[in-house]
């Protein structure tokens, strides 16, 4: 197991210094994109061994883009904060030229023709694109044991999970693989790993973010967000990938605020009314994680909050719900991968229906497999009203929960997870397993921003997160209410002793 370390931000090494520390450093000439991408690749080569967060990096392509960005910064045209930050993505995120796999056997040696809009956002604030992170198979899983590539490991704890489905993107930048990654949420996928591996982790309101150029698993509830160090972080990389784009029919025309300069706006924590759903506070819950989630609302509520009980009472239904849903989607999204249109094309098919199970059989990992059955089968004839068409109304309710909540409160208080991370393998019941998504599922079944943020950690030294969930757009709040909280704990500050 590792031992936190701690040290002043200007004493610690490159590869766990934060996006606005290293930009100021960029900034100041005290440091070049090369050496700073030199430095996390050298950090990958040494650690990726142990914590496996990598399906693939090119450390050429790397060192380019970074010596394009010293040059721009040379002649005085560096593109803003993000300039010459390596930046990891999710392997479902599209990057032009490079591979694009799911962790997935189905799409093994696919080699994306274009860039996500993310992507290009990201190219275009000079970031510098660093390596394909593993995740669960299709971003079905909550602890990436459903890779086809490797178990990634948390770097706390190697015999530990990371969290699912983007384990990948969270241990990278807990373990200074990256100086913050981009992940997906569909029911948790950023919050849950990020909870489980130490860091921040953002899911931004349904909408705000383009899904063009993300591998689709449920597309009503799928969302781009950033992982990083610090809350300043997480608004420094929304800042980028924020914002309309039509070639995504569910990006909401909104405008996008300054994120940054949101942080130091006027407003006391004494103007604040938290909530406190009370059935995220019942049986099932970890003492520690209990305990720790518990003390931060006692800071919060000595620093002048009013901190409100309230009831979301639709939350039973959730999980439920979630995984009608999200089959459902999946069974249709995941339909185009068949050996004739896109991915693995089984060899020996004797006619083009053998082909087709042949080619899904090879091709998909049991996870996937459980999900499109149950998907196809709530969609079938005679269970659409039953099951998909009931579930949809229920979404209906539980949206109405968090909104008849928001009349009285500003933000809502949660743990993110049930219970700190836990070792490989422990949760082989697919249920169990399910199980660990119920604080966080309800945010995206009501499109709503939020994030986790580390409050503390086990007695075994593992980190537990806070969730803070804002309403609708209301991402510039939800990043304040979290950033008082940061600042007075130095949780963001403790690395792994990898």
């Amino acid at each position: 197991m590792s031992t936190a370390t701690s040290a002043p931000s200007a004493l610690a090494p490159l590869h766990s210094q934060t996006i606005a520390e290293l930009s100021a450093r960029l900034v100041r000439g005290e440091l070049s994109a090369v050496e700073l991408t030199k430095a996390v690749i050298e950090r990958t080569r040494a650690v990726e061994p142990q914590v496996k967060a990598f399906n693939s990096f090119d450390e050429a392509d790397a060192l380019a883009q970074a010596a394009a960005s010293d040059v721009r910064r040379a002649a005085g045209e560096a593109l803003g904060p993000l300039d010459g930050i390596p930046i990891g993505l999710k392997d479902v995120i599209a990057v032009r030229d490079q591979p694009l796999t799911a962790s997935s056997r189905m799409l093994a040696n696919f080699v994306s023709p274009y860039d996500a809009t993310v992507t290009e956002r990201l190219k275009n604030a000079g970031a510098v694109l660093w390596g394909r992170l593993n995740l669960d198979e299709f971003a079905m899983g909550s602890s990436t044991e459903n890779s086809a590539t490797q178990t990634t490991r948390n770097p706390w704890d190697l015999a530990c999970v990371p969290g699912g489905s983007s384990g990948g993107s969270a241990a990278a930048v807990a373990a200074g693989q990256a100086i913050a990654t981009l992940g997906s949420d569909t029911g948790g996928s950023i919050r849950q790993p990020a909870a489980f591996c130490g860091v921040v982790g953002l899911k931004p309101s349904y909408g705000l973010v383009s899904r063009y150029g993300l591998i689709a698993f449920a597309s009503s509830l799928d969302q781009i967000g950033p992982f990083t160090r610090t809350v300043e972080d997480a608004a420094l990389l929304l800042q980028a990938i924020a914002g309309h784009d039509a070639r995504d029919s569910t990006s909401f025309n909104t405008q996008i605020p300054d994120y940054r300069a949101a942080l130091a706006q006027a407003g006391k924590p004494s103007a604040w009314k938290l909530g406190v759903p009370k059935e995220y506070f019942g049986e099932g819950i970890d003492a520690e994680v209990s305990a720790a989630v518990e003390r931060a609302i006692e800071f919060y509520r000595a620093q002048g909050c009013e901190i409100v009980e309230v009831s979301l009472p639709h939350t039973r239904y959730c999980l439920d719900v979630y995984y009608v849903l999200a089959t459902a989607e999946a069974s249709s999204n995941l339909a185009r991968y068949d050996g004739i249109r896109y991915g693995h094309r089984a060899q020996g098919a004797s006619d083009i229906v053998d082909l087709y199970f042949k080619s899904r059989a090879e091709g998909f990992g049991e996870e996937v497999k459980r999900r499109i059955i149950l998907g196809t089968y709530v969609l079938s004839s005679g269970y659409y009203d039953a099951y998909y068409l009931r579930a949809q109304k229920v979404r209906r309710l539980v949206t109405q929960d968090f909104l008849n909540a928001y009349a009285k409160v500003d933000a809502l208080i949660t743990p993110t997870v049930p219970a700190p991370a836990f070792k490989v393998g422990a949760k082989a019941d697919p249920l169990a397993l399910y199980l660990c998504d119920i604080y966080t599922i309800g945010a995206n079944l009501a499109g709503l921003p939020a994030i986790s943020l580390p409050c503390g950690f086990t007695a075994g030294g593992l980190p537990i997160g806070l969730q803070l969930i804002g309403q609708p757009f209301g991402e510039a709040a939800l990043l304040r209410i979290a950033q008082a909280y940061e600042t007075a704990h130095d949780w963001h500050r403790r690395v792994p002793a990898l």
